[in-house]
């Protein structure tokens, strides 16, 4: 365990949770940024999948029309999308963890604690959409429609002039559709996975273990649970990208088209995009926890009054 003078600062104080969020920025914003051109060719292929065939073919297409530099398109309202949405996840994942832990006290929150990871991912992922949606709108105008517009400047007042604010805003339902459930299933499985990895699969408890080794244990969690985020999250995701091309479409019509095997086009390269995303993710925000020395809870064991009550203490 870490000792006291070892904590920069209080668990749930709000210098953790500000730096938390910090974690996030970093987390999500960078990790979002390096992958923008295989994003790109991802959601081209959704879009107009007659042109862009495979993943090796939507590269060379793209390079052809619009050289190596077309493969960045998009990357600034990436980073600051993606950047503000990594502050509300894991900031607020933070923040509603410690309250409804409140909520349910000590022992429910053992047990429990698979529900507990899946609302408060919830929670801090229905704020996060908020905040990621106008740049998620204005990242797949530029990235789909040939033309439209290069770069943040030119397409965000574009698109003001033309549909006004709701421009911005009208991919959120369909954002909640893909990324609570992906949150949901990244928050959860990862804390469950980093709980059985430690229990079962490293030979010595996690104290005994260094920061490098902790780190790599977050990053195979993080794998794993990239994986399962890609398949539960990757319909909606197909949805997503035809919808925010086309205007005037509802998020049904749009499935109802794509049919059972449309919505799942383009998913091995999501699995391999996401999964290394995920746990790229986990690995750059416990780093900076364990760079800011902040409080790091380690894997929940169940508390001495339950113990009793099952009747497994002597």
């Amino acid at each position: 365990m870490q000792n006291a003078e070892e904590v920069s600062c209080e668990f749930g104080s709000s210098k953790y949770y500000a730096l938390c969020g910090f974690g996030g920025i970093l987390s999500c914003g960078i990790t979002h940024t390096a992958v923008v051109p295989l994003d790109l060719v991802k959601c081209r292929m959704q879009v107009d999948p007659d042109k862009y065939k495979s993943i090796a073919n939507g590269f060379t297409v793209t390079v052809r029309e619009d050289g190596v530099r077309g493969l960045a398109k998009g990357w600034a309202p990436t980073f600051i999308g993606y950047s503000m949405q990594g502050l509300c996840k894991f900031g607020f994942y933070e923040v509603f963890k410690v309250i409804y832990s409140d909520m349910l006290g000590e022992e429910k929150t053992y047990q429990w604690r698979t529900s507990l990871y899946l609302a408060a991912s919830a929670s801090a992922e229905f704020f996060a959409d908020i905040a990621l949606a106008p740049m998620e709108a204005v990242k797949v105008r530029i990235q789909t429609q040939p033309g439209y517009a290069n770069t943040l400047r030119q397409c965000v007042p574009k698109m003001f002039a033309e549909e006004g604010l709701w421009a911005f805003y009208k991919g959120v339902v369909p954002l909640w559709m893909r990324q609570i459930p992906y949150t949901m299933m990244k928050f959860a499985c990862f804390e469950r996975t980093v709980e059985m990895l430690y229990k079962y699969v490293v030979p010595k408890p996690r104290s005994e273990c260094s920061k490098p080794e902790q780190l790599v244990v977050t990053f195979v969690a993080g794998y794993i649970a990239g994986v399962f985020c890609a398949i539960v999250s990757h319909p909606a995701d197909s949805v997503v990208s035809v919808l925010n091309k086309e205007k005037g479409s509802t998020a049904f019509q749009v499935l109802k088209r794509l049919g059972p095997k449309g919505v799942w086009k383009g998913l091995i390269a999501r699995i391999i995009m996401i999964g290394t995303l995920t746990a790229l993710q986990w690995f750059i925000y416990d780093s900076v926890k364990v760079y800011f020395r902040l409080p790091r809870p380690p894997p929940p064991e169940m508390p001495e009054s339950l113990k009793k009550k099952l009747g497994l203490t002597e």
